[in-house]
């Protein structure tokens, strides 16, 4: 995990994920610039178009997430929340917490 987020084009991973790792980079970096070809590249790469619309739209939900965050001066959660929600997360995952 650490070596692909030090630099996703030279870690040790498949082509398939490089591709889709390019793609978010891309979103990440310069969304104006996603072409079809972008897209297009992910799917050569063996992803349908279902996960690359997930992958995209993720993408999409965090950027504005960030933006509003920052803009609003939300404050960050101290630490020990976070590690309580990882623990929610890795055992029951996106599940709402009542339910």
């Amino acid at each position: 995990m650490d070596a692909v987020l030090d630099d996703y084009r030279t870690a040790s991973i498949s082509e398939k994920d490089r591709a889709l790792f390019a793609l978010v980079d891309r979103i990440n970096q310069a969304p104006e610039r996603v072409s079809r070809e972008d897209v297009e590249r992910g799917r050569r790469a063996g992803w349908s178009d279902e996960a690359l619309y997930d992958a995209i739209t993720v993408c999409a939900l965090f950027r504005f997430y960030n933006t509003w965050i920052d803009a609003t001066g939300v404050q960050d959660m101290p630490a020990a929340m976070y590690h309580h929600t990882g623990k929610r997360l890795a055992a029951d995952g996106y599940a709402p917490a009542d339910g």
